[in-house]
């Protein structure tokens, strides 16, 4: 079941459109207010669009002006599009990087220049910075728990995100916690566990085709770590005949990945409502931005799980697991339309789809 807040959110958001500018905001340079900022890491995955149009929307009806940058896949051209932000003189800088580790310098540069610092999503180990994401070590036991159930035993693939990225290792944390009791009583056999550069799909398909190749095509299941990289598993697997067949998990409630769920190519998707993330961010922003203390924010709790183990103030949401059994939970809230959701879906074989 969707939490209320989700759900109410969605509702709200019908009909959200989610073209954006990447650029400033089309605001005349003397409105009142304050200017707030995104540094995305990239935007080759279609869900940072959304999150970028959440944000702006509750940003700009607020007064405010909005800023958005594209490092275009580059921790080179992130730092450097932090330094213009900065000299912009904005007031709070929302980072999604590029590299963890390499973006700290960065960070302290703007906690130099008194910018306040927002990890969105994905997390770099800052105590004066604020990380907001979905709970990601539980997206991990989701994706497990739904695969774990499609398949209890035999022989499993892990393609896990990009090794710079810590959301790749939180996921796997939550993926192992669940699975662990199956593998220590031998039900389950880790046959291909790799990272995947960019989290591309292109490069996820390449590292399936050669787990295949090592195992003779031996999978049983196949833990991935999110929907883009999903759609590279499933093309591997469909070149052998075996889509549809090995369960698939993934994440992001990705376009295709909701119409692969109700083809039943792909097992799960936990969908990560971007919606409600960029709109908590955004809120977030605008209080830090008007002088709130970051420990008095709403919902805010102690985050101490990075590979550094640096105490962050954190805000968690929740995720949902969507499969063909809640297939219509997206359908009904907006995120996608039921054409789209059920395009190729035989009707009356799909709860959701009529």
């Amino acid at each position: 079941m969707r939490n209320a807040q989700t759900r109410a959110f969605g509702a709200a958001l019908l009909g959200l459109t989610s073209a954006l500018l990447l650029s400033a905001s089309a605001m005349p340079a003397d409105a009142a207010g304050k200017k707030i900022a995104a540094s995305w890491k990239t935007f080759q995955e279609e869900r940072w669009k959304t999150d970028d149009a959440a944000i702006k929307k509750v940003i700009e009806a607020a007064g405010d002006t909005y800023i958005s940058a594209d490092a275009q896949g580059s921790a080179a051209k992130q730092a450097s599009d932090i330094e213009a932000l900065i000299a912009q003189k904005v007031d709070v800088i929302l980072v999604v990087a590029y590299d963890s580790d390499a973006i700290l310098p960065s960070i302290k540069a703007a906690n130099d220049a008194g910018v306040k610092m927002i990890a969105y999503d994905v997390q770099f180990e800052d105590p004066n910075s604020l990380y907001i994401t979905f709970d990601n070590i539980g997206v991990g036991r989701l994706m497990a728990q739904e695969v774990l159930k499609a398949k209890p035993a035999g022989n499993y693939a892990f393609i896990k995100g990009d090794k710079g990225d810590p959301n790749a290792t939180f996921l796997f944390s939550g993926i192992t916690e669940v699975l662990k009791p199956a593998m220590d009583a031998g039900k389950i056999k880790n046959v291909c566990e790799t990272f995947t550069d960019g989290w591309k799909p292109d490069n996820a398909q390449k590292n399936m085709e050669q787990c295949l190749t090592k195992q003779n095509n031996k999978v049983d299941a196949v833990v991935s770590e999110n929907d883009g990289m999903a759609s590279g598993v499933v093309a591997a697997l469909k070149a052998q005949g075996m889509d549809g067949q090995v369960p698939v998990s993934g994440q992001d409630g990705d376009l295709a990945a909701i119409n692969r769920v109700a083809l039943g190519t792909q097992t799960v998707s936990i969908w990560k409502d971007s919606r409600v993330l960029g709109k908590a961010a955004a809120e977030a922003a605008i209080a830090i931005a008007d002088g709130k203390k970051i420990a008095d924010l709403p919902g805010v709790a102690k985050f101490n799980k990075g590979k550094k183990g640096v105490e962050m103030n954190s805000i968690l949401l929740p995720p949902d697991p969507i499969t063909k059994n809640n297939l219509g939970d997206v359908i009904d809230t907006g995120w996608i339309s039921k054409d789209k959701a059920c395009a190729g879906v035989k009707p009356g074989t799909v709860k959701g789809c009529g």
